[in-house]
């Protein structure tokens, strides 16, 4: 088959493809074999991580519900190490579908989200499930296509596990804080946390943390088992200690360009949404799988952990959210979320 024959069957798919679907390309990405392409992106690099679990399953279905004719292309890191960059491309069209944490979202001008960041706003992974799969989800939700004006739409919560500190040395109270330089957020409300407790926050990238713990750059930093230990930050000088401070049961949203996904077509929608479902909840399985993994994973690396007592840090923690919530005006919504209580 000559060249220019192949040409025009592939073009001629494309065209048959924009007929039976209803697409508009300037919204709707068809490659040459007159598939619809979904780009999909987080920003971690390691590819035993819970986010790729969920995107890849996310890939699957739609590839599968689809009959081949939607092709999703994952990128772990490749198109941004940082949720910024990825926010940004979602906005421009250079991303379908990314997964963003709540404070980075705020650049975008939704202040609400933030309450999502707040330092021990959950007390039990329970909690958490209650808000976000319940009528608080559903609102935050609604919020964020809102004042994104449908640039964002928002396709589930992800998981990213039960953040905790670790450093250059084991906190046994609040005072053992105290001057510490800890990689966070610089503004907002963990900021002031953390600023609270007599820590210094240091926004030393994510990408270049390891070398930042290992050559004394920064004392401390706080995540989830499965983020930290793939990221061997246990296996450095200022990440050998693990305090199990439990402050943040974390959540990330799984986003769409709420504009792209409204030129897709009703049946395109629905497995959009229904690979959407089932990514979070192979996410979410992976995460708790690998909070417990790779906790053993530390210990049997080096790494020392111990558990503290949560309430002082309680204590500090409420009326600094409290105040944060009547800011941001979403009083109503932390008492929701407070009543969902055990």
């Amino acid at each position: 088959m000559s060249k220019n024959k192949m040409v025009f069957l592939s073009l001629l798919a494309g065209i048959i493809t924009l007929l039976f679907t209803g697409c508009n390309t300037d919204e709707v990405e068809v490659n040459e074999e007159g598939k619809i392409k979904i780009i999909a992106a987080h920003n971690q690099t390691s590819p035993d991580n819970p986010y790729q679990a969920g995107l890849l399953k996310f890939k699957e279905i739609v590839e599968e519900k689809s009959g081949g004719q939607m092709e999703v292309e994952v990128h772990a890191g490749t198109i941004g190490t940082e949720e910024s960059e990825l926010i940004e491309k979602l906005q421009l069209g250079a991303a379908d579908v990314v997964v963003a944490s709540p404070g980075l979202m705020t650049q975008t001008g939704i202040r609400e989200v933030d309450l999502f960041s707040a330092p021990y706003l959950f007390n039990t992974y329970d909690h958490w499930l209650a808000a976000v799969d319940g009528e608080v989800g559903k609102e935050m939700a609604q919020v964020i296509n809102d004042k994104s004006n449908n640039s964002f739409k928002l396709l589930g919560y992800w998981s990213a596990g039960v953040r905790h500190y670790y450093g250059k040395k084991p906190i046994e109270s609040i005072e053992d804080l105290k001057g510490l330089s800890l990689r966070t957020q610089t503004s907002g409300v963990i900021s002031d946390f953390w600023k609270e407790l007599g820590v210094v926050p240091s926004g030393i990238a994510w990408g270049e943390l390891y070398q930042g713990l290992q050559q004394d750059v920064v004392d401390s930093s706080e995540n989830a088992y499965p983020f930290f230990v793939q990221q061997s930050h246990h296996t450095t000088p200022n990440g050998k200690y693990i305090t199990e401070t439990a402050h943040d049961f974390t959540t990330r949203f799984l986003l769409i360009n709420g504009e792209k996904f409204d030129n897709y077509t009703s049946k395109q929608q629905e497995i959009i949404l229904q690979a959407a479902e089932a990514s979070v909840e192979t996410e979410r399985e992976v995460t708790l799988q690998q909070d417990e993994e790779y906790k053993e994973k530390a210990i049997e690396e080096g790494a020392e952990v111990n558990e503290i007592d949560r309430e002082p840090f309680i204590e500090i923690a409420t009326p600094i959210i409290e105040a944060f919530a009547k800011e941001i005006e979403v009083e109503e919504l932390l008492q929701k979320i407070r009543s969902l209580e055990e």
